[in-house]
């Protein structure tokens, strides 16, 4: 057993292939579509190149690609694999179709790990032979510029899976987390979701732009978070530390608690963002803009792992 498969050769699939390439490990990449495996190799030596002009990778990005295959078969791509990085579509279905071949061709010792955002593994791996090795590992996107990983474990999956997985990704240069028990949604998206639906009520209500509410974030709240957690930001914002803080501010966030409610996202809603976002970028701008973030999330890696020297 020497090598990482990753199955799906989308924008996902690929990053993790760049994540674990530069980590040190052979990996090897399959798709279904033989057109999607045809770009591929190219689309992550791109990625690789921006690593290395940017010193994320003290490589040369050819060393890197080397350990970069790539397979339309899955026996041939799950032959002696360690751990399997799952990345097919967000449907359980789909989920459960490809463990129940992810378990009949991978060695039973093999770790599967999918990279679901918010979908348990305990939904589609319940019926499975050897489910104790299945798990959730859901990266950031891209996971080769934003590091963090959720290691979420299904109810049967085995504590030593786990740990295997966060010392896997620990290696690859990822952040690992755990979570003790499903949830629907894990961490990532039940923090961003609290955050998106207070944010689209406050537009929908009228109180504030669409252009506005992104300000709130990018120019006030994040620049703190950037290099450091609310829980931190909170102990730091007040002289006696967290206890302090919420004894100052705590009803204000209990009476902005009560003043909200569950809603959905009506067309009405919908059709707003669109236009005002559009005013601000135009459609065909987005490909350009996408290739902005990407530039500037690769420049916010490097100064960040600077920093932490």
């Amino acid at each position: 057993m020497s090598h990482i498969a990753v199955i799906g050769a989308g924008l996902i699939g690929r990053s993790w292939a760049s994540v674990f390439a530069r980590g040190g490990y052979e990996v090897v990449l399959f798709d279904a579509n033989p057109e999607a495996l045809t770009e591929a190799r190219a689309l992550v030596r791109e990625t690789l190149a921006d690593l290395v002009d940017n010193g994320l990778i003290d490589e040369t990005v050819d060393t890197v690609l080397a350990r970069v295959s790539v397979s339309d078969s899955l026996e041939q791509t799950l032959d002696g694999a360690i751990h399997v990085q799952e990345n097919v579509p967000e449907r359980v279905e789909a989920k459960r179709e490809i463990f129940e071949r992810l378990t009949e061709l991978a060695d039973p010792e093999t770790v599967l790990a999918s990279s679901t955002s918010g979908i348990t593994a305990s939904s589609f791996t319940e019926h499975l032979a050897h489910r104790e090795r299945c798990l959730v590992a859901h990266p950031v996107n891209p996971p080769a510029l934003i590091p963090l990983v959720e290691i979420v474990p299904a109810p049967w999956t085995d504590a030593a899976v786990v740990e295997r997985t966060r010392a896997l990704m620990s290696q690859a240069g990822q952040t690992p987390i755990n979570l003790n028990a499903e949830i629907p949604g894990f961490a990532v998206n039940r923090l961003q979701g609290a955050l998106l639906n207070e944010a689209l009520a406050l537009v929908e209500d009228g109180y504030i732009s669409v252009e506005d509410v992104d300000r709130v974030v990018k120019d006030g709240l994040g620049p703190r978070w950037f290099f450091m957690g609310p829980i931190e930001t909170i102990d730091l914002n007040a002289p006696g530390g967290v206890r302090d803080y919420m004894q100052r501010l705590g009803p204000m966030y209990r009476e902005i608690a009560e003043s909200q409610t569950v809603r959905g996202y009506s067309d009405d809603l919908l059709d707003q963002l669109e236009s005002e976002r559009q005013k601000i970028l135009p459609v065909a701008e987005r490909d350009e803009r996408m290739a902005w973030r990407d530039r500037y999330l690769t420049e916010l890696a490097a100064l960040k792992r600077q920093r932490s020297r």
